[in-house]
């Protein structure tokens, strides 16, 4: 079931969008070489303490997870897609990460993510983020009344395959609110004009994942929430959360 939020939910959902960012942008600048993943959930928690919200990843625990999710935020490293556990693992100068993470705050969730360059940044692995985040951008401008979702989604595919990468079909963007994960779901990909009609008032995580090693297929940790590639080429991921609003999109997760 879609729910189509009011004017006054779309105000409510801001500040949680407030936190999220502010997570992402603690998280950023603690993510040296170095630097365990654990240390960045804690970095998290802390944020989250602060600002006096929950996380909707600790303990979450969808259909196809053996356990429960434990932490706060997703980092997921070089050939991990989504989904990683942070760990004692150190960064390293080179790595590429993900960070995906959300907060509750009053009964609204906001979620987010964006990838990183740990040190010196490898020119390959820039050209994925750059082209992440522009399909990112392309997803949003295509959040408009009137629109569908696979409008959204062909905007998203059309900036990866032009680049030459893989697009894993599984997993995509959702529509967000009480909870973190509702209805519709987003593909990463996909043909205009098919799908959901977009109203004022639908909020999405809009959410490009590309694989530079040019196709989507992708394996599972033995953690069973870890996604990696097949082949051992790195991944990035970026999103926000963004209400569609007969102003255009609005990007809820922004500081």
């Amino acid at each position: 079931m879609v729910e189509i939020k009011t004017d006054i939910a779309l105000e409510a959902m801001r500040p949680a969008g407030r936190v999220v960012a502010d997570i992402l942008t603690a998280v950023r600048a603690a993510a040296a070489p170095g630097v365990r993943l654990s240390e960045l959930d804690e970095v998290a928690r802390s944020v989250l303490a602060e600002a006096g919200a929950t996380s909707p990843f600790l303990h979450y625990r969808p259909s196809f997870a053996p356990t429960p999710f434990p932490a706060t935020i997703c980092t997921s490293v070089n050939d991990a897609i989504v989904h990683g556990i942070p760990s004692a693992y150190r960064l390293r100068d080179g790595d590429l990460l993900s960070i995906d993470c959300g907060a509750t705050l009053d009964g609204w969730a906001g979620d987010a993510a964006v990838t990183v360059a740990v040190g010196t940044p490898r020119p390959e692995d820039q050209r994925l983020m750059d082209t992440t985040r522009r399909a990112l951008e392309a997803g949003i401008a295509a959040a408009v009344v009137g629109a569908r979702i696979g409008d959204i989604s062909h905007a998203i595919g059309s900036v990866g395959r032009a680049a030459g990468y893989g697009i894993p079909a599984d997993f995509g963007g959702h529509g967000i609110g009480r909870q973190m994960h509702e209805d519709p779901s987003v593909p990463n990909d996909g043909r205009p004009g098919r799908g959901f009609v977009l109203r004022h008032g639908l909020v999405l995580a809009i959410e490009p994942m590309f694989l530079s090693g040019g196709h989507g297929d992708y394996r599972e940790a033995d953690d069973g929430w870890t996604l990696l590639t097949t082949d051992g080429s790195r991944a990035a991921h970026f999103e926000h959360t963004v209400a569609i609003t007969d102003d255009g999109p609005r990007i809820l997760t922004q500081p």
